[in-house]
């Protein structure tokens, strides 16, 4: 078998002097969500024949988190269905996966040190360890009944828990929160979001953007409070939640809270011996500031060639994506990641896919392409006369188009975009490769 819960060795492998023998390279990575997973297919892709270990804190084999927040919070069943690679692949590809085990410091000399004195050797490293749950440090934040939401065990935690109704509070209005909401009020929960905003996301995405997720919400009945700002959380007098607290005096009830307040990237491996800023900082090629050290998803901040800057991408698409850009550097190739940020959402019986990068606080002019529906069409987001961002909301087969209208950025005038009979490739003149597309 080749997940183990201890390392089988604590010691670099040593090769006879004169043996004629070149030591077999051991690449290590370390991080149990989909961007682990797909380092370590994408490694034995390109050819890498030396020793590869994935290394997760987490009891599972390394998985993928959008059904986290959408189908395992409805209909379960996301232990079988989110793990990205089977034991059986594992095992025919020569990859040892050791669960439950929390890499505790980088010894730069080709060390990894896990608990009680066990070290992990190496030679290529990637850090794949993604971000965590922001919390909340406020009065009765510990109270039985508040729960973040980031791993497996969370999602069914939070699944059973909505399963028995009640009075559910989510703190926070973004793609989390609002999935959530969802979620919950397919359990029949009476859902409340506390926003800090005037409309969810609308520091984002703009106002009209903003609205159309209110609408959409508190058309399935949930209530939206905004401008809220929570102070702390009142117990029940035994040791579970009982409301929360808001800023103006008032106080909502909550049978079960959710907090949905953004993600933080998860550095502490790399602090003092890596570049750290808003994750790991890497170049186009996944490389951080030590050599043979990669990172990939969540936790990378990567130059981005395309868009002439830092980008840290929280989102399923960059996890799939950048381990073959890492995996070709450790083999020696020099290819850079270019992907356009892509990102979807299920809320309801919506279906959202997004292309593009949008600053948020930036005002953009939207421009709206309708479809046969109020709630079908593809909306554009513009700087000038260039479109920066694009969503398609339940259009499906449209992120190709999508994507080579944001990566040329060609001056598109907003009646060509809103006519819904000019074909979006007659906006760019030829497609690139598909983005990866989740209905």
């Amino acid at each position: 078998m080749s997940t183990s819960t201890t390392p089988t060795d604590a010691k670099p492998a040593r090769t006879p002097v004169g043996a004629g023998m070149t030591p077999r390279r051991k690449a290590v990575i370390v991080g149990g969500g989909l961007a682990a997973a797909k380092t370590a297919e994408a490694l034995r892709d390109k050819g890498y024949d030396g020793q590869v270990r994935v290394i997760t804190a987490e009891p599972h084999l390394p998985y993928e988190r959008p059904a986290l927040s959408k189908g395992n919070l409805t209909k379960g069943g996301a232990a079988e269905g989110a793990t990205t690679l089977s034991q059986e692949w594992y095992d025919s590809h020569d990859v040892e996966v050791l669960t439950g085990q929390r890499v505790e410091s980088i010894d730069p000399n080709g060390f990894l040190d896990l608990p009680r004195g066990r070290r992990v050797p190496w030679d290529d490293l990637v850090l794949a360890t993604g971000a965590e749950a922001r919390r909340l440090d406020m009065p009765g934040a510990a109270l039985e009944g508040i729960h973040h939401l980031r791993t497996l065990d969370d999602s069914d935690r939070l699944r059973r828990a909505l399963a028995g109704g009640g009075d559910v509070v989510i703190v926070g209005g973004g793609w989390i929160g609002l999935e959530v909401a969802a979620a919950a009020r397919f359990h029949g929960c009476a859902v409340t979001v506390l926003e800090q905003s005037a409309l969810p996301l609308a520091h984002v995405f703009g106002p009209a953007f903003g609205q159309f997720l209110a609408d959409l919400h508190t058309g399935h009945g949930v209530e939206i409070r905004p401008h809220a700002a929570v102070t702390g959380f009142r117990g029940d007098g035994h040791g579970a939640v009982a409301a929360v607290e808001l800023a103006d005096g008032s106080a909502v009830t909550a049978h079960l809270v959710v907090v949905g307040v953004g993600a933080v990237p998860t550095t502490a491996l790399g602090a003092g011996l890596l570049a750290v800023d808003n994750g790991f900082v890497v170049d186009e090629r996944l490389r951080t500031s030590l050599p043979n050290v990669y990172a990939v998803g969540d936790v990378a901040n990567a130059w981005h060639p395309t868009l002439g800057r830092q980008v840290r991408v929280e989102h399923w698409d960059t996890a799939l994506r950048q381990p073959a850009v890492a995996a070709a550097g450790i083999v020696g190739e020099h290819t850079a990641y270019d992907a356009l940020p892509y990102f979807f959402s299920d809320q309801y019986d919506l279906g959202l896919e997004f292309v593009g990068l949008l600053t948020p606080g930036k005002t953009y002019d939207i421009v709206r392409r309708p479809g046969p529906t109020d709630r079908e069409f593809v909306a554009f987001w513009r700087d000038g006369v260039r479109v920066v961002g694009a969503m398609a909301v339940n259009t499906w087969g449209l992120t190709s188009d999508l994507e080579a209208l944001v990566r040329q950025r060609p001056d598109v005038s907003s009646s060509r975009l809103r006519d819904p009979d000019v074909p979006l490739a007659d906006l760019t003149g030829r497609r690139l490769d598909p983005v990866p597309s989740v209905p």
